[in-house]
C-alpha cells in the first residue's frame, strides 16, 4: 500500500520505519524538511506539499504538534484536502482535545474522504517495533478500513466511540503517566539520605506497588540522569509533557472540572524547561527535582 506520513518528528520517523520494514511504500512531508532526510535514505519518498503527499498516497497517517499544525497541514491552497481527496481514509494520530478532531472529521467529510482519529500509547522504540496501543475514534466502517493498518503498528487497538474518543482516551491514559515523573521525583528526595546506587534503587521501585510499567523501561535512564550523566536517546521530552498537560487542563475546563494534580506537576515542569531543560528527556525530571531543593513552589 501507499501510504502517506505528514508529521516526521520522533513517532512519526518510526511509524514510516516500521511500515517500511513491513512492504508498504511509504511517502513522507514534514514542515522541517531535514527530518526526512534519514527515512528517504531508507527508502521512503518526500514530498514538497501536503498535498502532493495526498495525491501520492492511498492512506494517509498524520502526527503533528498541536492543532494549529492540523490546520495548516489539512487546509490551504497546498494542504492534504487541496486536492483530489475523494474516498481516501485519513488517520489523525495527534495529541489534541477530541473537539479538534471533530472539526476535521467534518472538513475531511466534505470532501468526500473520511477520518478516524487514532492517538497512540508508547515512545519511539515500541513504534518501530509495531508494539504501540492504538485508541481509535469514528465511524466502524472507517475504523474497519483503518484497522489492518493500525494492526501493523500497534499490539493492541481499541476502537473506543466517534469521532474524539481517541483523542480523550489518549488524554487519560497519558496523564497519571506525566503526573508520575513529578511524584517519582518527590519519593526519591525521601529516599536521597540513604546514598543507595541509583540502578539499584530503580530496580527497587520498579518491582513495587509504587513502579509502574514505564520503571521497567526507563529504569536505566532514570538511574543515568541520577547519576550525572546525559540521557539519550530523548524519547519525550519536557516541553512535549508540558503542550500535553495543558491540553488535559484545557479539555478538563470544557468539561466544567478542575485538574489540580496536573496543574501543581505542570507548573514544576515549566520551571525546569525555564531552566532550559525544555528539550530534555522525561526521565531528566526526577533527578531535576532533588538537585534543586531551594525551588519549591510556594504553599
Amino acid at each position: 500500500m501507499k501510504i502517506g506520513i505528514a508529521g516526521t518528528g520522533r513517532m512519526g520517523a518510526a511509524m514510516a520505519m516500521r511500515l517500511m520494514s513491513v512492504g508498504h511504500d511509504v511517502n513522507v512531508w514534514n514542515r522541517s524538511a531535514e527530518k526526512t532526510k534519514p527515512l528517504v535514505e531508507a527508502g521512503a519518498k518526500v514530498q514538497s506539499t501536503p498535498r502532493e503527499l495526498a495525491a501520492a498516497s492511498e492512506l494517509i497517517i498524520t502526527i503533528l504538534t498541536d492543532a494549529s499544525a492540523i490546520e495548516q497541514t489539512y487546509g490551504g491552497h497546498e494542504g492534504l484536502l487541496a486536492g483530489a481527496a475523494k474516498d481516501k481514509l485519513f488517520i489523525e494520530m495527534s495529541t489534541v482535545r477530541p473537539e479538534v478532531e471533530e472539526a476535521l472529521a467534518a472538513k475531511v467529510r466534505e470532501k468526500g474522504a473520511r477520518l478516524v482519529d487514532c492517538p497512540v500509547g508508547g515512545t519511539v522504540g515500541p513504534a518501530r517495533d509495531g508494539k504501540l496501543i492504538g485508541f481509535v475514534g469514528g465511524e466502524p466502517t472507517d475504523v474497519a478500513r483503518a484497522k489492518p493498518l493500525l494492526d501493523q503498528l500497534c499490539r493492541r487497538v481499541e476502537h473506543v466511540g466517534p469521532i474524539g474518543s481517541g483523542a480523550r482516551m489518549k488524554l487519560a491514559i497519558n496523564l497519571p503517566l506525566l503526573v508520575y515523573w513529578q511524584a517519582l521525583g518527590e519519593a526519591l528526595l525521601l529516599c536521597k539520605s540513604l546514598g543507595l546506587d541509583p540502578v539499584r534503587l530503580m530496580d527497587i521501585l520498579s518491582d513495587t506497588s509504587g513502579g509502574p510499567n514505564v520503571l521497567k523501561v526507563r529504569g536505566p535512564a532514570i538511574a543515568d540522569a541520577l547519576s550525572g550523566k546525559e540521557v539519550a536517546p530523548v524519547t519525550f521530552d519536557i516541553d512535549s509533557i508540558r503542550k500535553d498537560m495543558r491540553t488535559m487542563i484545557e479539555e478538563a475546563r470544557a468539561l466544567g472540572a478542575a485538574l489540580p494534580v496536573t496543574e501543581r506537576a505542570l507548573a514544576c515542569f515549566d520551571e525546569a524547561s525555564s531552566d532550559g531543560l525544555g528539550s530534555k528527556d522525561a526521565s531528566t525530571l526526577p533527578a531535576r527535582f532533588i538537585r534543586s531543593p531551594a525551588k519549591r513552589l510556594p504553599r
